[in-house]
């Protein structure tokens, strides 16, 4: 397959009817232990699937409405690999997931495929959307893609000099020593963690950037849930 820009662009379509985005791409060097194509053979590109805010939700929401109650364990992955193969399916490449393991480095990825730097919390800063963005998976192609370099970007983290993120969290779960998963999922779970089981992570919430692609109450509270039951 010759993959021109109109080519990738009938892929966007493709993904936009279910609510998803292409989040740039990237070539795998010559020299790099690139990850399989479909065939077997080391994938030579990788365009990176993702979204911007809960567009997706109502589309994942109508195909969870149609699955047998608690049949799917993770069905935001489910759904998320069954669209994104689909498209896979029709343009010959290997779609992988974030939750796939041996894990893939999706983060590295992204950060090559959009310029995109770390927020304080982990979570990749995005100039537009904020921390309301995420990746769903990969589509790995055996033919080299030819892409634009992901423009320089602002990091919005770099001017904002009060930090919110970092102070809003009851068990200050996020500090220079990283995350505190233990001490966030013991107070998610325990009687005082109502806030944030009901509205999400609240240094998430703190960050003043990205706030119109913010995640509606019911989307921060299915994936709150997820987190307390690992």
């Amino acid at each position: 397959m010759i993959f021109s820009r109109g080519t990738i662009d009938v892929i966007a379509a493709a993904l936009a009817a279910d609510g998803l985005i292409l989040r740039g791409g990237f070539r795998f060097a010559s020299d790099e232990a690139a990850p399989a194509g479909l065939s077997g053979a080391p994938a030579k590109s990788a365009l990176l699937v993702g979204q911007a805010g809960a567009a997706p939700w109502p589309h994942f929401q109508r195909w969870l409405a149609g699955q047998p109650p608690q049949a799917i364990a993770n069905p935001l992955d489910t759904w998320s690999r069954a669209v994104i193969g689909a498209v896979a399916q029709e343009f010959g490449a290997r779609v992988v997931s974030p939750s796939d393991r041996p894990y893939l480095p999706f983060q590295q990825w992204a950060m090559r495929a959009e310029g995109l730097r770390p927020s304080p919390l982990g979570i990749l800063m995005h100039p537009q959307y904020g921390l309301w963005h995420a990746y769903r998976g990969a589509l790995l192609f055996e033919e080299e893609i030819f892409l634009p370099e992901p423009h320089q970007t602002i990091h919005l983290c770099d001017i904002c000099a009060d930090k919110p993120c970092l102070k809003s969290c009851p068990v200050d779960a996020y500090s220079e020593q990283g995350f505190g998963h233990q001490a966030c999922l013991g107070h998610v779970r325990g009687p005082r963690g109502e806030p944030c089981r009901a509205g999400g992570c609240l240094d998430r919430n703190a960050c003043p950037y990205g706030a119109a692609y913010r995640y509606p109450p019911e989307v921060q509270v299915f994936h709150m849930a997820a987190f307390a039951r690992l």
